[in-house]
């Protein structure tokens, strides 16, 4: 069952990746904004009574830095579901680290380049290498994960 939902799980995200990255430049930069302004509200004290010019200027700045990160979290979920679906499968998590970092890695090339035909989006290979490091990060995160829970499993049967 845990191979079903897994396997379920991670083609889903996979899809909305590929949603995310249909959207034209115009709708992600909006995504990307109203994602900065609710950042914004909830971590600068007093944001809400900036001025409207204030509150723009500070928002478009963060822009940046805010798609950024959004590319190496979806990516972040993404290996950590590459991961659990691997390890349903054949639980080995060092050759699925590795398995599971190039699929990924694959997939995020992939998802750029798919870019290159969405309206006002390109294809670049800074955020492949965004996308590989968050890919990396949640690959890591199960990495440990499943070791810890080996190494308590042979502790218990000593």
């Amino acid at each position: 069952m845990k191979r079903i939902i897994y396997t379920g799980l991670t083609l889903a995200w996979m899809c909305i990746i590929f949603w995310f990255s249909a959207a034209p430049a115009k709708e992600s930069s909006e995504m990307s904004m109203s994602a900065g302004t609710l950042i914004l509200q909830k971590l600068v004290p007093g944001y809400e009574e900036w001025e409207k010019d204030r509150q723009q200027e500070f928002t478009e700045k963060i822009e940046y830095p805010i798609r950024k990160c959004a590319h190496a979290s979806e990516y972040a979920i993404l290996g950590i579901l590459l991961m659990l679906t691997w390890n349903s499968y054949i639980p080995d998590a060092k050759r699925g680290s590795l398995i599971m970092f190039a699929v990924g890695a694959f997939y995020a090339a992939s998802d750029e380049f798919h870019q290159l035909f969405v309206p006002g989006r390109s294809g670049r290979l800074t955020d492949v290498l965004i996308d590989s490091a968050g890919l990396l990060a949640g690959i890591f995160l199960i990495y440990i994960l499943l070791k810890c829970q080996d190494s308590r499993k042979s502790g218990k049967t000593s």
